[in-house]
């Protein structure tokens, strides 16, 4: 008898077919009315921080250099006060194979999937994670499928992600580039069940552990550098994963002092599920159409209970205008010779602008760069924006209007980063928990707790404020 595939019924068997693709029963892990056990599911990787390190280095992964950003430090203290100006360093992890850090999670994923003896892997993803894991899968000998958002309805898809697309081909991934809108999820399910294959989301236990090296990586170069950990590392925010599991290693590594700040570029008004408004976009990852609404539901995600979960690490949130982080590209090329994509360049943006707050003898770090090339540089992004009629123009970041111009700052001291109200988003996670839920058990108090690095006064008073 032939299985329904109809759109409802594929959906329907979701749970069924992630516990056959991934390998974990996420039901063990759940308890009272809305609570589970986190660190018990990140345990299900079955891999020390240590071993995961060799996986990583057996496949051209991780031990990537730390640098320091002297001539854009010398360049924050002119612009910062009179004895402010933190010293910036990047994390280089463009120098790992694929060429982003999500090769970190990609390694541990495929590496798990060759050992559970899957013949090959799937990831839904607009992004480097694409490339990473098609660039494991080649390495490690496994098939790959990458599915893709590349096209509005009109077949017109964004340079950068079609840059991507050529990145995962190159590897012999087979990649399928769908239009925008609910298709993704539902192809992607329907290619698990099909094939068999092991979905390497981003947000299981193996994604997002693989990226504790990072972390650990950061502490442990920085004390053998300068002994001492970082003052802040600052994390590029789409979905938490980079967040959650750099903060992680810090923690592992004994930097559980260092500040955590997420940061994502700004494209508020902009609906990302949006036909219309899918190419008024000129960021496709590190935005806030990701970024706001993982941090408030992180399990929103392609597996029942995602592993990123970045208000449990975040200390701070900042959001940058596309035309700073533009800025800051060509800043980084031609100050400190180094070119690399957008993604990284958005923490970076944020470091700039945050160390102008820091003391000179303090430290900032950005935990990650990217690769770039073709449809990631900036002039396709730029060309691409002017064809989509959005108005190009150096002045004020502060009133750029996402979907309708980019303002390039008119000199860097006005590259300002933003705060997010951390608060807000706590509230709103919570409420987006206890909706329909009465009588929270204390477990369900202590996971909401963890959930928002919080205390049981936090909650409670959240909890009085209703739905």
């Amino acid at each position: 008898m032939n299985k329904d595939m109809s759109y409802d019924a594929v959906l329907g068997r979701k749970n069924e077919i992630m516990k056959k693709a991934i390998g974990i029963d996420y039901l063990k892990f759940e308890s009272d009315k809305i609570s589970f056990d986190y660190e018990k599911m990140m345990k299900e990787t079955g891999y020390s921080l240590e071993e995961m390190r060799k996986i990583q280095l057996d496949f051209a992964v991780g031990n990537t250099p730390l640098i320091e950003m002297k001539n854009l430090t010398n360049l924050a203290r002119k612009c910062a006060p009179t004895g402010k100006g933190a010293r910036i360093f990047v994390k280089d992890e463009a120098a790992n194979a694929s060429g982003s850090f999500k090769a970190r999670r990609a390694a541990i994923s495929v590496y798990h999937a060759k050992k559970l003896g899957y013949k090959g892997v799937i990831a839904a993803t607009s992004g480097n994670y694409g490339a990473a894991v098609a660039s494991q899968a080649a390495m490690q000998g496994l098939k790959c499928i990458i599915v893709q958002e590349c096209y509005d309805s009109r077949g017109i898809g964004q340079p950068e992600i079609i840059e991507k697309a050529r990145k995962c081909e190159a590897y012999g991934a087979e990649v399928m580039q769908l239009t925008v809108g609910p298709e993704l999820f539902y192809t992607f399910l329907k290619l698990l069940e099909e094939t068999g294959y092991f979905n390497a989301s981003l947000y299981t236990p193996f994604g997002i552990a693989g990226v504790e090296t990072l972390g650990y990586e950061i502490a442990e170069q920085m004390m053998a550098r300068e002994g001492r950990y970082p003052d802040i590392v600052v994390c590029t925010n789409a979905g938490g994963g980079n967040l959650t599991g750099t903060a992680r290693g810090l923690i592992k590594a004994g930097a559980s002092s260092v500040k955590v700040v997420g940061a994502s570029v700004n494209l508020s008004g902009l609906h990302m599920a949006s036909d219309k408004q899918f190419n008024k976009k000129s960021f496709t990852t590190g935005h806030t159409g990701f970024g706001i609404p993982f941090c408030t539901l992180p399990d929103r995600s392609d597996v029942p209970r995602s592993a990123a979960r970045p208000l449990r690490y975040m200390d701070r949130y900042v959001t940058l205008a596309q035309g700073e982080v533009f800025y800051m590209t060509e800043l980084l090329a031609q100050l400190e010779g180094l070119e690399r994509g957008p993604a990284g360049n958005v923490s970076l943006a944020a470091a700039f602008s945050l160390a102008q707050e820091m003391d000179q003898n303090q430290i900032i770090v950005v935990q990650e760069t990217e690769y770039t090339g073709a449809g990631k540089h900036i002039q396709p992004q730029l060309s691409f924006a002017r064809q989509n009629g959005i108005e190009i123009k150096f002045g004020n970041p502060e009133i750029e209007v996402p979907g309708k111009n980019i303002i390039l700052p008119a000199n860097p001291s006005l590259l300002k980063a933003k705060d997010v109200d951390i608060n807000k988003l706590k509230i709103s996670l919570v409420k987006n928990y206890i909706k329909d839920i009465n009588d929270l058990t204390n477990n369900d108090i202590n996971f909401l707790i963890a959930e928002t690095k919080s205390n049981k006064e936090y909650i409670n008073s959240i909890l009085k404020m209703g739905r």
